[in-house]
């Protein structure tokens, strides 16, 4: 499911993050904590990719894996067609000038002993970018730019509200001037007021900028709104992904039709009529994952097939992929 898509900024093919976990006595015992299981999505300049999924899923994990924050197991991260999967870390300074992140925790990601002024600008001294003054004028800009006031630059990251924290992570992440950002869940630890004004915020960027983001959150709705393309992960794996707006009218796979069914309606009466659609059980382990469809514990569908063998990814319709039995012709 790689792009051959000459617009493709990022390709992501078969990629695998595998953690080796230590257990029993002395740590004897080893397991393999299959995190990131092969995941294949492309995004394309000036696009947003939207990656949901319940907590523990491997969106975060691949996230990272992406940016090199993890060294991959297996797969490749192409950039620009360039696989950076195999840099050694020494080398990646360029490739993180060109990929930046934003991160969950707009507080823990702050230096607290830094101004304001000090961690937007630490991006531009590392890259050893304009001079002193310049970088103090664009720090100034870059608050304007993000709805803050040039003279919080010489504040700290605890005299402000969330939303502002998070603001200020959204400047330094735009200071160097990247490609692409990797927006690791940006509003979840946020007052439900504040998510819109952040959405609408990033997506004024990305016109402003030429952004292509990959957007990673729990809410479907507010990755509807903002995402051109939506993947959906569970346990390490793709199981769906196409357009946004296609996955939201006919989605294929059991598991993102229950995640859709679960999405609150605020008028009282629709919300009546609609059906929800339960999953059974807890998310299975990845230390000790189910045979076959990784799905299949939780699935009202599920069959014999779907516990001796483990679906493929398929396309259904054009651009839509599906990882799901019932849905293959």
């Amino acid at each position: 499911m790689a792009s051959a898509n000459n617009n493709a900024l990022l390709d992501v093919v078969d990629l695998k993050k595998h953690f080796q976990i230590q257990k029993g006595f002395l740590g004897k015992n080893k397991s393999v904590l299959k995190a990131v299981d092969g995941i294949n999505f492309y995004i394309k300049k000036g696009e947003t990719l939207g990656l949901v999924g319940e907590s523990g899923c491997g969106k975060s994990t691949a996230a990272r894996t992406i940016i090199r924050l993890y060294d991959p197991t297996a797969g490749q991260v192409l950039f620009d067609g360039q696989d950076m999967g195999k840099v050694p870390q020494h080398q990646l300074t360029p490739y993180r000038k060109q990929v930046q992140m934003i991160f969950q925790d707009p507080y823990a990601c702050l230096n607290a002993r830094m101004t304001v002024r000090d961690i937007i600008s630490e991006p531009l001294d590392i890259h050893q970018i304009g001079t002193k003054a310049e970088r103090r004028e664009k720090v100034h800009d870059l608050l304007n730019r993000v709805g803050l006031r040039s003279d919080h630059a010489n504040r700290y990251p605890h005299e402000f509200s969330g939303g502002q924290r998070q603001r200020i992570g959204i400047a330094r992440a735009i200071a160097i001037n990247p490609k692409l950002i990797i927006c690791d869940e940006p509003i979840s630890a946020l007052d439900v007021s504040i998510q819109a004004q952040i959405v609408n915020m990033l997506e004024d960027l990305q016109q402003e900028l030429g952004l292509t983001y990959l957007f990673i959150a729990h809410d479907l709705s507010m990755v509807k709104h903002i995402s051109n393309r939506m993947g959906v992960m569970y346990l390490g794996k793709l199981v769906e992904l196409g357009q946004s707006n296609e996955i939201y009218r006919q989605p294929a796979h059991p598991y993102t039709k229950a995640l859709l069914s679960a999405i609150p309606i605020p008028n009282p009466r629709e919300a009546h009529k609609k059906k929800s659609i339960m999953m059974e059980g807890e998310i299975p382990s990845p230390l000790d994952l189910p045979t076959g469809c990784r799905f299949r514990t939780r699935c009202q569908y599920a069959f014999q097939r779907c516990r001796e063998s483990e679906p493929e990814m398929k396309e259904i319709y054009p651009g839509h992929f599906s990882a799901c039995f019932l849905t293959e012709s």
